[in-house]
């Protein structure tokens, strides 16, 4: 059996292997991942710490050209990194190749650095005194990044923080742990020094004594909203910089001047995508007024037409669910809808492919507040339909929602657009746009219960939330101008 190894101080570091890698597309056990003790901890987080100094120095075109050589890197390994992708998680090359791609956008926003490091400089605030300002690394930072996107996430954290001149512990989930390992070995060969990304596999044991090591600066967490919370608490208890995402209920309202069609296809495209595994998944169609059956029937036709298999199938619209437990979770969503007066319009629950963890694309009609399909964030290939009167019921609806990541509307009226933009509670907004991620130059992140912490991830939060801000104030008094003055400071 292969045991996934940690990769420390620029090598693959082997230890017995404890959790279970599933290769979800047959069921089958793939690999064993190592859970390392506090011993092996505490010498990871010491190696970081001996590594922090002297990456911090670096010059700022020594981090650009290893950015830059990392970035043709992971362009030469594509299709490798993401048969990896496609092995563990499960979804289709064509979506592993998406989502290097998004990574490798913020590698290129992060070859930026001289830019986005440059502070700034005031001359003659005062008669002699100058002030400028810079933004210096925090030091170790720890990653810890979901299972849904094995590379992207670490990508958004990672060169952003190896740009501001931190070194990364990088901990990615149990369930498809391999691709960062190589990853680190990418980042290696692109000239990155011993220790400056490491990668420590593991469970929340792991996670717990990161957090609460004296020798972690910052935390990095994306995952669901309750382990989120937790993280940012104990983070924050033990005195560290944390940016902890979580979860997710994504609305897109359908007004009645929508060209259904489109709309229909993104419905389709953001619902039944990576299998629902995404945060930014549409898992809530609104149905504003009369325009829930056309829709619906809109959507049932292409829905019939989608294909569920094997992730290197090239035929397969998506693909299996990471684990078991988490197919059977999914499932029940869907067995349980009539007991709560929802429609099964259609139910892919009964999708048998081997012994792979399937559920075929399910469609709920008549979801609502109150009831476990629209309450929860199922995270697979459920969608929902809810139906309201009005637009402003519509609104009203995202709003009373806990969570707030992403919102979509779909609608000719610019004016509704504009309005439904600027009132709604949420961090992400796409106008006929059904993923709203952003690109690099801006930040991803929610409101309320899908983020925790101020800083959003990736962009120019990215830089902020990796580097902490100094100001220097400078006099050359002239000679003989020594003067005793108790004064408080002043410019004038």
């Amino acid at each position: 059996m292969r045991t996934v190894p940690h990769f420390i101080k620029g090598a693959r570091v082997d230890a017995p292997g404890h959790s279970k890698v599933f290769n979800p597309a047959t069921g089958e056990v793939a690999a064993t991942v190592p859970v390392p003790d506090g011993d092996f901890v505490n010498e990871v987080v010491d190696g970081a710490r001996n590594a922090a100094r002297e990456w911090s120095l670096s010059s700022l075109s020594r981090r650009t050209n290893i950015l830059f050589t990392l970035r043709q890197l992971l362009v030469e390994h594509t299709e490798e990194l993401a048969a990896i992708i496609s092995a563990e998680h499960g979804k289709t090359m064509a979506d592993a190749r998406g989502e290097i791609a998004r990574g490798l956008e913020n590698v290129e926003y992060a070859c930026g650095l001289i830019e986005h490091l440059k502070g700034g400089f005031s001359s003659q605030v005062a008669d002699g005194v100058d002030v400028h300002s810079t933004r210096e690394p925090v030091g170790v930072v720890v990653a810890v990044t979901p299972f849904n996107f094995p590379i992207m996430v670490p990508l958004w954290m990672c060169a952003n923080a190896v740009a501001s001149g931190n070194v990364v512990i990088l901990k990615p989930s149990e369930r498809d742990p391999s691709v960062s390992v190589r990853l680190a070995e990418l980042f290696q060969e692109a000239g990155l020094p011993d220790g400056v990304v490491n990668v420590l596999q593991g469970d929340a044991t792991t996670v717990r004594a990161l957090i609460e090591h004296p020798g972690v600066d910052a935390v990095s967490f994306v995952g669901s909203t309750p382990v989120a919370r937790a993280v940012h608490e104990s983070a924050s208890k033990h005195h560290k910089r944390v940016q902890a995402l979580g979860g997710a209920k994504n609305h897109m309202v359908v007004l009645a001047d929508a060209d259904l069609d489109i709309a229909a296809d993104a419905a389709i495209n953001a619902g039944y995508g990576s299998a629902g595994e995404r945060c930014m998944a549409i898992s809530v169609v609104v149905a504003v007024g009369d325009v829930a059956a056309p829709l619906i029937e809109k959507i049932v036709e292409r829905l019939d037409k989608l294909k569920v298999g094997p992730g290197d199938d090239p035929s397969s619209d998506f693909g299996p669910l990471i684990t078991k437990e988490h197919r059977d979770r999914v499932a029940s969503y869907v067995s349980s809808a009539p007991d709560d007066g929802i429609e099964v319009v259609r139910d892919g629950t009964t999708l048998e492919l081997g012994s792979g963890f399937y559920v075929g694309p399910s469609l709920l009609d008549g979801v609502r507040p109150g009831t476990k399909a629209y309450d929860d964030e199922i995270f697979g290939p459920v969608l929902g339909l809810a139906r309201v009167a009005t637009f402003n019921d519509a609104i009203d609806l995202v709003n009373a929602n806990p969570y707030g990541n992403g919102v979509a509307i779909f609608t000719r009226d610019g004016n509704a657009a504009r309005l439904f933009s600027r009132d709604v509670h949420v961090g992400m907004i796409g106008v006929n746009v059904p993923i709203p991620v952003p690109i690099s130059a801006y930040s991803f992140g929610g409101w309320k219960d899908s983020l925790f912490g101020d800083a959003h991830i990736y962009g120019p939060e990215g830089f902020n939330f990796y580097t902490r801000a100094k100001v220097v104030t400078t006099r050359w008094p002239q000679p003989s101008e020594s003067q005793i003055d108790l004064g408080f400071p002043r410019t004038r």
